[in-house]
């Protein structure tokens, strides 16, 4: 299954791609059912028949499962459809921190505050 504007996956519709990690591809959908914006993760094709992978990513979702925290997106499900297994997460709004960091240095008064939300999520 390719994912493009307009693919569902079950009752997940899906608008665009927002980010993409070396353990997979996010895009952003909308939950038809419950009428919200959500995040969809996807391992890449390239590795979505890995053994290895597929359990790696199963227990990315059992421990985001275990999760109740303010800065760590919750889980909402995982989706097996056609050969596609995927995780259907919180979206978060915002700049992606490696994207900002790639821009420059991070002001200090910038730094500590995103700094104390990762320490929070960590505890």
């Amino acid at each position: 299954m390719t994912f493009t504007p307009g693919v569902r996956l079950g009752v997940y519709e899906v608008a665009a791609q927002i980010g993409e990690g070396g353990m997979g591809q996010v895009f952003r959908a909308t939950d038809t059912r419950l009428k919200r914006q959500v995040a969809i993760k996807v391992l890449p094709p390239s590795v979505a028949g890995d053994h290895d992978r597929l359990a790696r990513f199963q227990r990315e979702a059992e421990v985001l499962a275990s999760l109740s925290h303010p800065h760590i997106a919750g889980i909402y499900g995982l989706e097996e459809s056609d050969g596609v297994t995927a995780l259907i997460m919180e979206l978060v709004e915002g700049e992606d921190l490696s994207r900002r960091i790639a821009r420059g240095a991070i002001p200090i008064d910038e730094a500590l505050p995103i700094a104390k939300q990762i320490a929070e999520a960590l505890e």
